[in-house]
């Protein structure tokens, strides 16, 4: 049995991931920012503590608490964030800064932090949530595209800075999942976007605000948050898990195109997303 911490767990892959490792024997240390959440996850019988990754006295504090009950910490699966739509030359600089604290200093300060543990302890294991967009950059997605671009910087390098030390990290690169992540998206771009003096306007009203706004996936690349947990209970029993994981069809095409195309070819492929 390991000792799982995942963050995010409110909905979408965190919440499907922790309900799988719980069902084969895991301890599963079940983490969201909203009290709210927080209750909802203790009533399905989880361990459920609030922690927002921007606020990093919460993330001690979770840390803190997992060492005193159980001494040792076997796994941070890393899944908090979220997506910021819109033009680049859209999004200010608080916008992008906001982007940048949960996506990828929460998570940079919870990984260095768990690292100090497993360091200690002579073993673990930390899964890193990227996304296709860490691969490839899709137009209007400019700040997550940047946060994602952002972790798998960081994940490439603490692979060699960690070899030999039993410590593994893995980046998972998920495309389309169901979850709320495009309900949420929706609401970041209405709130932080002024459509309006925009000069992609039209685009935004009569292409991404639809998409966003759509209650169903209607790509066919599309598959359940409980496929793909199941990626992260295969990396949890692995001994010696794989550096990636390419989780849905489109991520496994978009990242062939990334190999073998040309930058240009690349960028007309990819506009027509």
């Amino acid at each position: 049995m390991a000792n799982i911490l995942i963050t995010g767990c409110s909905s979408g892959i965190g919440l499907a991931s922790a309900k799988l490792l719980q069902q084969k024997g895991h301890r599963v240390i079940a983490t969201a920012r909203k009290q709210s959440d927080v209750e909802h996850l203790s009533s399905l019988g989880f361990e459920s503590f609030l922690l927002d990754v921007t606020k990093f006295k919460s993330v001690d504090a979770v840390l803190k608490t997992i060492l005193e009950k159980y001494h040792t910490l076997d796994v941070v699966f890393n899944n908090a964030g979220f997506g910021q739509p819109g033009a680049v030359e859209d999004i200010s600089i608080d916008v992008l800064k906001y982007q940048f604290e949960t996506n990828v200093f929460g998570t940079h300060y919870l990984t260095c932090e768990a690292l100090k543990i497993m360091r200690k302890q002579g073993y673990g294991k930390i899964i890193q949530h990227s996304s296709v967009l860490g691969i490839i950059a899709l137009k209007f997605r400019g700040a997550y595209n940047a946060s994602k671009y952002a972790i798998e910087g960081l994940n490439d390098t603490l692979r060699q800075e960690l070899m030999g030390t039993n410590i593994y990290i893995s980046t998972l690169n998920t495309g389309p999942v169901s979850s709320n992540f495009r309900k949420n998206a929706l609401k970041n771009f209405q709130e932080n976007i002024n459509i309006n003096q925009s000069i992609f306007k039209e685009v935004y009203n009569k292409e991404l605000k639809e998409r966003l706004e759509s209650q169903s996936d209607t790509t066919i690349f599309t598959i359940t948050s409980q496929e793909a947990a199941k990626t992260i209970l295969k990396i949890v029993e692995a001994k010696k898990p794989k550096p990636r994981y390419y989780i849905t069809k489109a991520t496994h095409l978009l990242g062939f195109f990334k190999r073998i195309l040309s930058t240009a070819l690349l960028d007309k492929v990819l506009c027509r997303i």
